[in-house]
């Protein structure tokens, strides 16, 4: 895989180290056990993947390529690059401006541009209108496009199966960018239609039996479907494909339910099942699917709580966060500065959006057990520093005064 030119203020010799001997041990990627670092009085357990995939080095590589390969040019970010604070300050103190924040609003009107401006496009992509827009004014969206390669897969595939006239069903939160450039590519081919989770499937699902009335569609899914959709002829013929950040388990679900759906309405077969349904399972990311199978693995370990390191408004990340949630105390936090002290940790809630500050977070028990994980768009060094204050707290100055374990 390719090597990315990633500044080094975001690596972290301890993880870097741990990242190469796992990958030497393991070249296919079959082991997902998670890291022991034994301190004695605290046992770490990092998960067998973690941190910045792929797509997120790509696009900070281009990001930073970009303000070097520039000085003096004005250069704009559509939105976030990715959803990590620290890395979007980075590069606003580098002097780039954000045309938008994260649910599409302005904050620098378009009509400021000139064909002299440079535009990056952030690693969730953007939608084929702004892309025009962009065009319109003489700006080139090719060179600066940093969209991971991964959602564009999924934008092929839509447009793939669109064409054997087969409506797009994305599995996606309807307001986050990456889903909203992929409606929009999707929509170029053929009808479309957005379902957050299993509920709305479900709600879906009573549409294409005709157990809900036609008309109920355009309420039950305001803002999530293509113009013109036709909810008689439309949901004849479906395939889905998902936001690459969403649980890869619950959009396989998706999938199979709505399979299961078209076989019982129309008595399908496994010889004429693609005469309904399409078969879009190669969609799925391999760095969420990494992610998400390694935190599975991790909380088979008897632990006492798990740390997620990351942006609080990553979609990836609150998905490991959920994970972590249904098996042990879970603390989401997006630096080190967040465990205040041994007593005390201000974490964040993402089902109330709010952060919380929690007293007694640590056990009063030896060794402390703690799983720790990231999302794909946090870098290493953050990971790094979290362990570093949480050994502060156990009297443990030197990080590397162990050797890793696994197996």
């Amino acid at each position: 895989m390719k090597k990315f030119d990633v500044p080094v203020f975001y690596r972290s010799g301890l993880i870097s180290s741990i990242k190469k001997q796992r990958k030497l041990a393991d070249t296919l990627k079959k082991d997902f056990t998670p890291t022991l670092l034994d301190y004695g009085k605290v046992q770490i357990f990092l998960a067998r993947h973690f941190g910045f995939c792929y797509g997120v080095e790509n696009a900070i590589e281009i990001a930073f390529k970009t303000i070097k390969d520039n000085p003096g040019k004005r250069i704009f970010l559509l939105s976030e690059m990715i959803h990590n604070p620290q890395v979007n300050e980075d590069l606003k103190s580098q002097g780039v401006q954000f045309l938008q924040n994260t649910h599409g609003k302005e904050l620098i009107s378009f009509d400021t541009l000139t064909s002299e401006d440079i535009v990056l496009i952030p690693a969730f992509g953007t939608t084929l209108e702004i892309e025009q827009k962009l065009q319109k004014i003489g700006i080139p969206t090719e060179k600066y496009n940093t969209t991971c390669p991964f959602v564009q897969k999924v934008w092929n595939r839509s447009t793939s199966i669109a064409k054997k006239n087969y409506t797009i069903v994305i599995h996606g939160k309807p307001t986050h960018e990456e889903t909203r450039a992929t409606f929009s590519h999707a929509v170029l081919d053929g009808p479309a239609i957005v379902v957050k989770d299993m509920t709305q499937t479900k709600e879906l699902a009573k549409f294409i039996t005709g157990e809900r009335p036609a008309e109920e569609l355009f309420t039950a899914f305001k803002g999530q479907y293509s113009d013109g959709f036709d909810v008689t002829k439309d949901l004849q013929r479906v395939g889905v494909v998902n936001q690459t950040t969403m649980l890869a388990g619950d959009t396989q679900a998706i999938a199979d339910y709505l399979k299961q759906i078209m076989i019982s309405k129309y008595n399908l077969t496994k010889d004429n099942l693609h005469e309904h349904f399409a078969d879009t399972r190669d969609t799925l990311c391999y760095a969420t699917n990494d992610n998400q199978t390694a935190v599975s693995e991790m909380l088979e370990t008897n632990a006492d709580l798990a740390i997620v390191v990351g942006g609080y408004n990553s979609s990836n990340t609150s998905h490991l966060v959920e994970l972590c949630e249904e098996a042990l105390p879970t603390y989401f936090i997006n630096g080190f500065e967040k465990l205040i002290n041994d007593k005390e940790i201000l974490h964040y809630n993402f089902h109330t959006k709010e952060e919380i500050l929690t007293k007694g977070y640590l056990p009063d028990k030896s060794p402390a057990k703690i799983l720790i994980t990231s999302g794909a768009s946090c870098p290493d060094a953050l990971v790094e520093e979290v362990i570093e204050r949480l050994l502060s707290f156990f009297s443990i100055t030197d990080v590397h005064s162990i050797k890793p374990k696994y197996n």
